[in-house]
């Protein structure tokens, strides 16, 4: 039976900078579709000039949000900009029945690329339109956060070691380049760096090792589009955990084109393990989460089941 969306309420809130305002030029398209699509529906857009300003657009949509009635649609949130808009839908929709749509339009996109949203703007419109939903796990994380937070949901991974400092230089750069600033970026990292001392907590099990990164999530996407949790499920109530031991810095070279399509698992100085909470520690550990700073070490990493209602492609 068709939705009736008469009445239903997108509140559609959109970093109009985000990919060099790439969000703000696609955004007519967006809307445009939307009304099309979904006759009668309520749309309302929020242009957003501060972080501040965004997360407080999506925290009202989720706590103004009408639930769905028998063949209605409920009110949504729907977020468009890049990893860091897509976290705050996340954020604001967690916990709650609140259905969360994505339109990528970023850099990076790794979110949506792990819950199987287009990574294209328009096509994962139409995944919104479609109207299939799915209940999906998060990673909540505890610790000294960023913006004085000490709790909130990460949507893909934690990094901590050589991903962090390359994620970290990408956005120092005053001039990026698309998906080449990374490789850029890791380049110039890895002519200084040195393994890192880590101190886990896997499942309340103590592991006290050096490595070149260990990432820690749900969703398995970094980077712009590197398979960091090649294994990632966003349905078994777990965390995924990548460990990459000492290796030269050739070796670690070799290895990342090869994050790209997931392969570089197969090299015996990578260990992939899963956890219900992981805490992350050690010295001179850089953590970054969803593209951003996330706070300093130790911060510790919960899987949440069931934790979002996200809109996905009916694969079915």
């Amino acid at each position: 039976m068709a939705l009736d969306y008469d009445g239903a309420t997108v509140t559609l809130v959109v970093n109009p900078t985000a990919g060099r305002g790439r969000a703000q030029r696609l955004l007519p398209s967006v809307a445009t579709q939307i009304l099309t699509q979904l006759p009668g529906t309520n749309l309302r857009v929020f242009q957003t000039s501060s972080y501040a300003e965004a997360r407080l657009r999506c925290i009202a949509a989720v706590e103004g949000a009408r639930p769905a009635t028998p063949g209605a649609r409920a009110d949504s949130l729907l977020v468009m900009g890049g990893d860091g808009m897509m976290t705050l839908g996340v954020n604001a929709a967690a916990g709650t029945d609140v259905p969360l749509g994505l339109v990528p339009a970023g850099s990076g996109n790794d979110f949506c690329r792990g819950v199987g949203v287009p990574t294209a703007a328009l096509a994962a419109v139409k995944t919104f339109v479609a109207g299939q939903t799915r209940r999906i796990d998060l990673m909540e994380v505890s610790g000294e956060l960023a913006h004085g937070a000490r709790r909130r949901y990460v949507g893909s991974i934690l990094s901590s070691g050589f991903d962090a400092r390359v994620n970290a230089r990408v956005n120092r750069m005053r001039h990026t380049i698309g998906s080449l600033s990374y490789a850029y970026a890791a380049l110039a990292e890895l002519s200084t760096f040195e393994p890192l001392p880590y101190r886990l907590l896997v499942d309340g099990r103590r592991h006290e090792q050096t490595a070149m990164f260990i990432c820690v999530g749900n969703a398995g996407y970094f980077g712009g589009g590197m398979m960091g949790l090649p294994q990632a499920d966003l349905g078994d109530g777990l965390l995924d955990l990548t460990i990459i031991n000492p290796v030269s810095r050739a070796t670690l070279l070799r290895l990342l084109p090869r994050m790209f399509d997931g392969s570089y698992v197969k090299d015996p100085a990578v260990e992939l393990l899963r956890a219900r909470e992981v805490v992350v520690d050690g010295d001179g550990l850089l953590a970054m989460a969803d593209g951003e700073d996330i706070g300093r070490v130790p911060i510790t990493c919960r899987a949440v089941p069931s934790a979002l209602t996200v809109y996905v492609p009916d694969n079915g």
